[in-house]
């Protein structure tokens, strides 16, 4: 699933992305497993990611300060979306996430510069745009 993920970034993406940073779960890494022949395995989403040419930036074990992106965001998904609504069907819930996602990606966010994902994207185009040169 996050190998799959991986690749519709970068088709989705206008820019080339060089790094994508994870924690240490076991879907993006074996860096911490208990079996010590298992840590030199790569997972598929390692594997996908040396074939997308993007680095793999893992989280040090027990650093707040990094993973705390991450957690704030799932906390927000869930206050703010799941916590607040009911789904009816699954169709319900493409819906509503259709709607979340246009909420969510025009909310001012810190680690942006307190702009929202869609000003930034806008920005970072009209930025790549003017360096073009014909």
């Amino acid at each position: 699933m996050s190998s799959e993920f991986a690749k519709k970034v970068v088709k989705y993406y206008p820019f080339k992305i060089k790094t994508i940073q994870t924690d240490n779960g076991f879907e993006f890494t074996n860096r911490l497993s208990w079996n010590k022949s298992s840590r030199k395995q790569k997972t598929m989403f390692e594997t996908t990611l040396e074939k997308l040419d993007i680095k793999h930036r893992k989280i040090k074990p027990y650093t707040p300060k990094e993973n705390g992106k991450v957690e704030r965001s799932h906390r927000k998904d869930q206050e703010r979306f799941y916590y607040k609504k009911i789904f009816y069907s699954l169709e319900d819930l493409r819906n509503r996430g259709k709607d979340w996602r246009k909420e969510y990606n025009n909310f001012p966010m810190r680690p942006l510069g307190w702009l929202s994902p869609n000003e930034f994207l806008k920005r970072y185009k009209s930025q790549e745009e003017s360096s073009v040169t014909i």
